[in-house]
């Protein structure tokens, strides 16, 4: 058994899968490229990847979550060299900056689905 991928709901599979392949250089279309509904995305070394699926009835989650408000299933983890320098790029690329920053060594963002993910280093990464 091998995991091949985390899956993504949002509401354009192909416009999610756009972003996070200006997010992470290298990064291919795997499989998916003629379907409208469903894009995997893989590493140039061909490790686990992201896949994203529309869902029509998809509901951006909310961070930091609210007991009242669609909860985030997952987020996730990116290591960088410089958290200063990719916070930005994400951004030029379309994340936003949560409002909320749990960890002055972390910088969490949102893509453009609404998704948390996280930009750390392998110092801070380490000391949590």
């Amino acid at each position: 058994m091998r995991l091949t991928a985390a899956t993504l709901d949002a509401p354009n599979a192909r416009e999610l899968a756009a972003f996070y392949l200006r997010l992470l250089p290298g990064w291919r279309v795997w499989r998916g490229e003629d379907w409208q509904d469903w894009v995997h995305i893989r590493p140039p070394d061909g490790g686990t990847g992201l896949s994203f699926q529309t869902e029509p009835a998809y509901r951006r989650p909310v961070w930091p979550s609210t007991p009242d408000r669609q909860q985030i299933m997952i987020h996730l983890d990116i290591e960088v060299d410089d958290v200063e320098r990719e916070t930005a790029r994400a951004v030029a690329a379309g994340a936003r900056l949560a409002g909320f920053q749990p960890q002055d060594d972390v910088r969490v963002l949102l893509d453009p689905a609404g998704h948390p993910f996280c930009l750390h280093t392998e110092t801070a990464e380490a000391s949590q």
